[in-house]
């Protein structure tokens, strides 16, 4: 992906050892009530029960900036930090663009890069989260070895591979926004488990193919190298239920899928990448996924 040299959000916080920083942009209040934590916590299959752990992360109010302990302001930067800044910043032109086209505004969401553990309005993450959104603070959250777990456990390597999957956390703020995910909070109550979870596909799924439209309009800006569109279909390939399940318990149980199938989340993605409408991304109406 040709991402260096072009703007970088300003909506990044950091909770991460020496670094703490409060965003610059406008991130937007909560909705009042959370989205049950299958759903929407975790996008890569891991039990969020297992990740949970009493630790308060500190939040220091030092800075709007991103400063050492020494003050000097970029000298804790990394070429981590610059990439998941300019993609953000990529996904707040895209659908700032898509928002504006239906008249409304779109209110950007914070990214939080953390280690260790982190607080959310929707709870405390502890080490091994997987990048996760949460409606009640209307912020992404990415534990910062989460990259490096990508290329070697999920065998997912390259930067547009990193890029899809802050795109897809990026999706489930598009679907707070919308309403998607208050509504799918109302049918969920009284639901069997594997009700549940079959909703929560369509839920995931649908953030696939808004990643996949955010793609498309990265593509017409001249974005894209050689290879990156194959690294987006392998990573959503790597981190479908099944190969997940495969990988960890050697057998495949399809009513426990939460967020789809390889073959599904590759398919989803596709459809936003060449579709680039969202109309195309309703999971919800589709009989078949």
């Amino acid at each position: 992906m040709r991402w260096r040299g072009r703007r970088q959000s300003s909506n990044i916080e950091y909770r991460t050892g020496g670094r703490s920083s409060l965003p610059i942009g406008r991130a937007g209040g909560g909705i009042g009530f959370l989205i049950v934590a299958a759903i929407l916590f975790f996008v890569f299959g891991i039990n969020p029960m297992e990740l949970i752990r009493e630790v308060e992360t500190g939040q220091g109010q030092i800075s709007s900036e991103q400063r050492s302990p020494s003050g000097d302001v970029a000298s804790t930067r990394t070429e981590v930090d610059d990439f998941v800044a300019t993609v953000l910043a990529e996904t707040e032109d895209v659908w700032g663009d898509i928002f504006r086209e239906a008249g409304a505004d779109y209110p950007e969401p914070t990214l939080v890069l953390f280690n260790d553990s982190v607080r959310s309005a929707c709870g405390l993450a502890g080490r091994g989260a997987g990048p996760f959104y949460c409606p009640g603070d209307r912020k992404l959250y990415l534990d910062l070895s989460f990259f490096e777990e990508l290329k070697r456990r999920f065998r997912a390597p390259g930067d547009f591979a990193q890029a899809y999957v802050i795109a897809h956390e990026v999706g489930h703020h598009v679907q707070n926004l919308t309403g998607v995910l208050s509504k799918v909070n109302e049918m969920r109550q009284g639901m069997s488990e594997r009700a549940g979870n079959a909703l929560s596909v369509r839920v995931e799924l649908q953030a696939d193919c808004y990643a996949g439209i955010w793609a498309n309009r990265t593509r017409d800006k001249g974005l894209l190298e050689e290879g990156d569109l194959d690294e987006a279909l392998n990573a959503a390939t790597q981190i479908g239920d099944d190969m997940i399940q495969k990988r960890t318990q050697g057998y495949v149980v399809p009513e426990a899928f939460n967020h789809g199938s390889s073959e599904e989340r590759r398919r989803w993605f596709r459809q936003g990448y060449q579709s680039g409408d969202l109309d195309a991304c309703d999971t919800f109406s589709v009989s078949t996924l």
